[in-house]
Order: structure tokens, then sequence, then C-alpha cells
């Protein structure tokens, strides 16, 4: 389990480095272009959400637990970034299938 840690005070989340890696690279495209966006995650079973208003000003960690950076599935960057977009901000969803797996033999 890595960590987004959000802001100087250094608040944090647990979150799985898959799931992590996906956020990063979102994260980093919204804030590049200069669109701050919410940001909704869950806190484990039942116990809560939290929100984070994700700006250009606001300093942010990504701490990976794993030593490797995992396959990135475009289909579910794309899901992630119109949810980053829309009214309601980012929540991490399910990821669906990679495009990329399709057809492609089992190894």
């Amino acid at each position: 389990m890595g960590r987004f840690i959000y802001g100087a005070g250094g608040d944090s989340v647990e979150v799985d480095d898959r799931t992590l890696a996906h956020l990063r690279i979102v994260v980093m495209n919204k804030l590049r272009r200069g669109e701050p966006f919410m940001y909704d995650t869950k806190l484990g079973d039942g116990i809560g959400r939290r929100s984070f208003w994700l700006h250009p000003s606001v300093p942010l960690q990504f701490h990976f637990s794993g030593g490797r950076a995992p396959r990135i599935n475009r289909a579910w960057l794309d899901e992630m970034m119109k949810a980053a977009s829309g009214p309601n901000g980012l929540t991490v969803m399910p990821e669906p299938p990679d495009p990329a797996d399709i057809g492609s033999p089992e190894e």
C-alpha cells in the first residue's frame, strides 16, 4: 500500500500502488494544465471518506511501497480524467479491462 500525501502538514490516505500510479498521472496532467479539481476517496471499510481540493499551490506526494512501476491501463486513465473534469470531481472507480490485454496470449 502506498500513500497519497496532501499539503505541508502531511495529511495522507492509503492507496494501493497500482491505483496510486494512475492517480499520479491524472493529478499531474490536470495540475500541469492549471485545472484544480476535487479528489474524493473512501477510507477503508465503512469508516468514511475524505475530499481533497487539488490545486497547483498545494504540495502533494505520492509514496509507493513497491519498487516497480505498474503497467498503466489507458482505459482507466481516460475514465479517471473524465471524472476529474466532471462536476463531482475524481472518485477512483474499479479498473476496467485494459484494451491492450484483449486478445493477447496469456503468459
